[in-house]
């Protein structure tokens, strides 16, 4: 079959052919419809996300959209290596595929599932956000971040607070349910007083995408804040900015702040997929959007070094 495969460490995958999955008792042989590039697939590919293993070759992709043998429509996660999403089949344990709605498209529902699932699982079950509370979503211009936003909104967020550094996306925001925008500059003093000022008006969680400086500054303004026994729920999803931070004993012995990660290994697999199902179920009602490119499976070659995370490259199999 065809596939999009990766052959040793470090060689970026291609199109190729792949054998065929058989399913083993407990799992569903998937007819791949659609398969999106994500910033975890791209680094599992590569071999630098903590998730990422052998042996070689592998088939590229951790989630898509597809049809099981008796026809059912499901999103699915995780595929048995060396299988990934990204072939004209795949094979996945039958306890990580949810049905995906009639009124979402195969397309969409693959570009929307990984970012919509990170948002929903960190202020649902990591940050269990309540109705009214206000929420900074700290990277918020990449696909994630905008999607992060719409999700905030809809879970009930009170006020959303929108950071990135370009500033043209920043204006986009309010669209999409941002009440204020910080933009990210290289002063790292001047940016920690527009953080300062939010947490002095009151910031009860953190969704951050970026780590690094800006990581360090927000923390630092939370700290600072003096919110006595008043907890602010700080959730670190990915880390684009910087692998790590520089952060003060002090500051966590000196404030009410919450630091917990979301992601592979926060939470159950099977809540993962159960998160997503609730995720996609909401899509059309509260009108999530996500940019995307959609691709035919054949132009992967092309297609794969020119994602730059900017829109979500989504690859279409042959139709159903």
């Amino acid at each position: 079959m065809k596939a999009a495969i990766v052959t040793a460490p470090g060689v970026a995958p291609s199109l190729g052919e792949f054998d065929g999955p058989t399913a083993a008792a407990g799992e569903r042989l998937i007819k791949v419809g659609a398969a999106a590039i994500s910033h975890l697939v791209k680094a599992r590919a590569s071999g630098a996300h903590y998730s990422a293993r052998g042996p070689f070759p592998f088939v590229v992709g951790v989630d898509g959209v597809g049809r099981t043998e008796d026809g059912k429509r499901v999103y699915f996660a995780l595929p048995r290596a060396p299988h990934g999403s990204m072939a004209e089949y795949t094979v996945v344990d039958a306890r990580l595929c949810v049905p995906v709605p009639d009124d979402l498209d195969d397309v969409t529902a693959a570009a929307i599932g990984n970012p919509g699932m990170s948002s929903w699982l960190a202020l649902t079950e990591r940050a269990r956000l309540t109705r009214g509370e206000t929420v900074l979503i700290n990277g918020a211009t990449g696909t994630s971040g905008r999607l992060a936003v719409q999700v905030a909104k809809h879970l009930g967020a009170g006020r959303v607070i929108a950071t990135g550094r370009r500033a043209s996306v920043l204006a986009e925001m309010a669209s999409l349910g941002a009440d204020a925008t910080i933009q990210l500059a290289d002063d790292g003093d001047a940016m920690e007083r527009r953080f300062a000022a939010e947490f002095a008006r009151g910031v009860d969680v953190v969704i951050d995408y970026l780590w690094g400086p800006s990581a360090e500054r927000l923390l630092i303004a939370a700290a600072r804040a003096g919110r006595e026994a008043v907890p602010m729920r700080f959730v670190q999803v990915s880390s684009l900015a910087a692998p790590t931070i520089t952060l003060p004993s002090a500051l966590l012995r000196a404030s009410a702040i919450e630091l917990m990660g979301s992601g592979l290994g926060s939470a159950s697999t099977s809540r993962l997929i159960a998160v997503t199902g609730e995720m996609l179920r909401a899509v059309v009602p509260a009108k999530l959007q996500v940019a995307f490119t959609p691709v035919p499976f054949d132009r992967f070659d092309e297609a794969w070094p020119q994602d730059d995370g900017t829109r979500r490259t989504v690859f279409a199999m042959a139709q159903q």
